[in-house]
């Protein structure tokens, strides 16, 4: 069975002392990279001061292999080694940063990492030897999920993907995914920055960004001159204008006459599908015309399907096998639960 664990991809700069401020490792991440200390995840939220975090990061970028790190540091102590990982990319870039992430994580790591902020000694390290690596666009991930995962679907079908920085599509096939249905596009970010302006309007923000709100647009609240603020009308809104100005002109190439002659299936995943609104806005263009289905855990799909692709590049060795999806607003590692 596999199993992912998830944590904000939000970093930041922190020396200060943060004993026993977390329960476990997954919520007290503090890793130690390029000679300074950085709080990860939910860390970063709660004790940082301006966490962040680039959009679509490349393997050279700091944060990147931070957060490399971070998802690592989950696993090493359940996997059996070497191990193969899989990771990937948004379509327009996995081929740009291929050769590069490949070159990064195939080595042996060795990873330093504060245990005290959950009751832990200190300062404490890790080895992780990395013997596969393959990188594939994240929504091929999605697909071999979906086929392989415990879904074991069949047949043709479409796939949607919407997550904090990116939107990607694609039609899946029995034989292999086909190129020309491949769209890449703006993802919640567009929605949230809609929001943001909209606040501005009546509230001082603060300098804050499209990823630090967004925790609040997920929550459908926010604090701001300690008045309790409902974004869901604004967040309503803001979806309906996300889809309708970068979504649904996207999938006009895509789900068209002749697509929809060879799949009439759509299987919707992403961070973006916990949004009923917005899950509303496909349903009320395509629900007439094909069967559409949110997929189980769909922020995870994509790191499920590294880790499938993973076991094929390792041989079968299951144990040894782990995915790691670096998104935009959330990382996801996943590995087979131990038998």
């Amino acid at each position: 069975m596999l199993q992912s664990q998830s944590f904000s991809s939000l970093i930041e700069v922190n020396n200060a002392s943060l004993n026993n401020t977390a329960p476990d490792l997954l919520n007290g991440l503090r890793v130690f990279h390029n000679n300074q200390w950085y709080v990860c995840g939910n860390l970063a939220l709660n004790e940082g001061n301006a966490p962040h975090k680039l959009i679509n990061s490349s393997p050279a970028d700091m944060d990147y292999q931070l957060l490399i790190k971070a998802a690592m540091l989950q696993v090493a102590e359940k996997v059996e080694q070497p191990v193969s990982i899989t990771t990937g990319f948004p379509y327009a870039t996995y081929r740009i940063y291929k050769e590069a992430a490949v070159d990064y994580i195939r080595k042996t790591h060795i990873i330093e990492y504060d245990s005290s902020t959950f009751g832990g000694s200190g300062k404490k390290t890790v080895m992780l030897e990395v013997k596969n690596v393959d990188v594939i666009p994240e929504i091929v991930g999605c697909s071999i999920a979906l086929r392989k995962g415990e879904l074991k679907a069949t047949g043709n079908f479409f796939i949607l993907s919407c997550g904090f920085g990116t939107f990607e599509s694609v039609l899946s096939t029995d034989t292999g995914v086909v190129e020309q249905s491949m769209v890449s596009t703006h993802g919640l970010r567009y929605a949230i920055n809609y929001m943001i302006n909209e606040l501005s309007k009546s509230h001082y923000l603060e300098f804050r960004t499209a990823h630090t709100l967004d925790e609040a647009f997920q929550r459908g609240y926010i604090f701001l001159d300690r008045k309790n603020i409902d974004l869901r009308e604004m967040r309503k809104n803001a979806l309906k204008a996300y889809y309708n100005e970068v979504i649904s002109p996207a999938l006009a190439s895509v789900i068209n006459d002749k697509n929809l002659s060879k799949a009439n299936k759509v299987y919707l995943c992403g961070g973006g599908m916990y949004y009923q609104d917005l899950v509303d806005c496909f349903k009320n263009e395509f629900g007439d015309i094909v069967q559409m289905e949110i997929v189980n855990d769909p922020a995870s799909l994509a790191s499920k399907g590294y880790t499938l692709n993973s076991q094929r590049i390792s041989g079968g060795l299951t144990n040894a096998s782990v995915g790691i999806d670096i998104g935009n607003s959330t990382t996801v590692v996943t590995n087979f639960e131990a038998n």
